[in-house]
């Protein structure tokens, strides 16, 4: 057992840069790295790194929820749905697939079962249109679209969530809250 220790240390010394030169330059070693494109623990990483890693993400989740969002908000605001109107099967689907399943609620939005997806008027903001589950029993529940992107980016992307959706304005809006005076 001392001897499978004392090979590990070893090993860690050796592949971390060897053994210091004697005790007293410790503070001036730096142990070396092993793979060059790899920053030792201590050392910085490359300038602009970061930004470019957050850069790709931000790039693969417009991909990924660009197409949705497009989708929800030409159901919202164009004249392809009048008030109370029922989603058609292809957008009910993506809807309820692509966002209504990513809602931090959505069991108790469903609730009894789904019938339908509906478009209508929200009930204390009635120049806003929203999206309503619409249960077997007839009961509706108006549900948020950036909620639900909200969760699935921060389930999907949790490094990089907090940026985008600030960035991209999916941030829970301040006049729902009741902060901001109504106009």
């Amino acid at each position: 057992m001392a001897l499978a220790a004392a090979l590990a240390r070893a090993a860690t010394r050796i592949l971390h840069g060897g053994f210091p030169p004697h005790a007293t330059s410790a503070a001036l070693y730096t142990p070396s790295r092993l793979f060059c494109d790899l920053p030792a623990g201590n050392e910085p990483s490359a300038p602009g790194a970061e930004e470019e890693q957050w850069e790709m993400a931000e790039a693969e989740i417009l991909r990924e929820v660009g197409p949705v969002v497009e989708l929800v908000k030409n159901i919202l605001h164009s004249s392809r749905y009048g008030d109370g109107a029922f989603l058609s099967p292809e957008d009910e689907k993506v809807v309820v697939e692509k966002v209504l399943a990513h809602h931090p609620r959505s069991e108790d939005k469903i609730g009894c079962g789904l019938d339908a997806i509906m478009v209508n008027k929200h009930p204390d903001f009635k120049m806003s249109r929203c999206l309503y589950v619409v249960r077997t029993n007839g009961d509706w529940a108006d549900f948020s679209y950036r909620k639900c992107l909200r969760a699935y980016i921060k389930g999907a992307y949790p490094s990089h969530a907090d940026k985008f959706i600030n960035k991209h304005h999916l941030v829970q809006r301040r006049s729902h809250l009741g902060l901001l005076p109504p106009k």
